[in-house]
């Protein structure tokens, strides 16, 4: 019983004296929980309007208005969602709504810099290598390829198959 008195007065007494300092961590836990949950609420809004503008591009290209459906890709892109712009880009590209070259490579660096895994990072460089080679840009395509194949890549039998021929 004397033990629990002492430990009582003892926290009273190092409240008392570190009221302050024990109001700004408070108030700093408080406001670092805020920031986290308001971050967490932004980057979920964020996802959902850049996931109902890939849909709305979408329904655009299926009723042949490439010009608004191509403006919603790109603006997918350039949100450098990790989701959503490789899928925008993987759309251009297949669809052929892009034809400015130096366009399509922005795109292709946006989406590289967004991507951590290594394994999406080589299906882009990947992809990258296919768009050169098919745009008569066969020496950088290789390039691409052979650097596939010399880091190991999952990919790596298909960039030495299609590097050969």
């Amino acid at each position: 019983l004397n033990k629990n008195i002492q430990f009582k007065e003892r926290v009273s007494i190092f409240i008392n004296k570190n009221k302050t300092r024990l109001i700004w961590i408070l108030s700093i836990v408080f406001i670092a929980i805020a920031l986290v949950i308001f971050n967490d609420i932004n980057n979920k809004k964020k996802n959902r309007i850049i996931s109902e503008k890939y849909i709305q591009a979408g329904l655009y290209l299926a009723s042949n208005d490439n010009n608004k459906s191509k403006q919603l890709f790109e603006e997918i892109i350039l949100s450098k969602n990790s989701f959503y712009s490789p899928l925008a880009l993987n759309v251009l590209l297949e669809k052929s709504l892009e034809n400015d070259h130096n366009k399509i490579m922005d795109h292709f660096k946006i989406v590289e810099s967004i991507i951590k895994s290594k394994e999406r990072k080589d299906l882009i460089s990947f992809k990258k290598a296919l768009y050169l080679i098919k745009n008569s840009k066969i020496d950088d395509g290789k390039k691409i390829l052979n650097e596939l194949v010399k880091n190991e890549s999952q990919l790596k039998f298909l960039a030495e198959e299609i590097s050969q021929n």
